[in-house]
């Protein structure tokens, strides 16, 4: 009978395996930081982001009109475009501006930032309406604002509605003539609710006489 040859299996050489009395070789990454957590700076400054994105504006800005324009120079046309803005705080403050820039995100921040240097007050009655009947005239256009009874709304025109709800004013009837500018139908509106007049204020003028 033949004989059976037996094959010995080949030995594995394990490389790179650390021998059980060999310490472990050292890492050559830097040593790691303490974390600002155990401290609360991290979480302050998370906190502080969470807070100034939590902030409320104290006024609403919207943007009524976008134009471009040009200007004719010897080298040719500088087109730069022009934002009308108005902005409130529905609380009976309210501002506008026109701003001009190269482009329109900086037409719109100039506008707003002029607008918040130039605010106006009225005095709203019962309601969240106007005193009275009014015409605000500027140039050739007026616009009659007539006080409405609650839940009617503000029944205006998109420059008339913008002032008017960012002013605070939820119910009033409008109606405008002649110019169809927005820039002179704010103006308009601007110079009619300027002359409103409260109820002392005619209570006043009535003892005089």
């Amino acid at each position: 009978m033949e004989e059976e040859k037996v094959v010995a299996a080949p030995e594995v050489v394990e490389e790179n395996k650390p021998e059980a009395n060999e310490a472990p070789k050292e890492n050559n990454r830097p040593a790691r930081r303490p974390d600002n957590r155990r401290d609360g700076k991290r979480g302050e400054r998370r906190g502080e982001r969470k807070e100034r994105r939590e902030e409320v504006k104290e006024f609403e800005d919207r943007v009524v009109f976008i134009n471009r324009v040009s200007k004719t120079v010897k080298g040719g046309r500088r087109m730069k475009f022009t934002a009308l803005v108005v902005i409130g705080d529905h609380k009976g403050r309210y501002g506008f501006a026109l701003a001009k820039a190269a482009e329109v995100p900086d037409a719109i921040k100039k506008a707003n930032e002029a607008a918040k240097k130039n605010l106006h007050k009225i005095h709203l009655v019962k309601g969240s309406t106007i005193s009275h009947e009014i015409v605000g005239k500027y140039g050739a256009c007026s616009v009659y604002l007539k006080p409405a009874p609650e839940g009617t709304g503000v029944i205006a025109g998109g420059p008339v509605r913008a002032i008017l709800e960012l002013a605070g004013v939820r119910n009033v009837c409008s109606k405008v003539y002649g110019s169809r500018a927005p820039i002179n139908i704010i103006r308009a509106v601007n110079q009619g609710l300027e002359n409103l007049k409260s109820y002392k204020d005619v209570k006043a003028l009535r003892s005089k006489e």
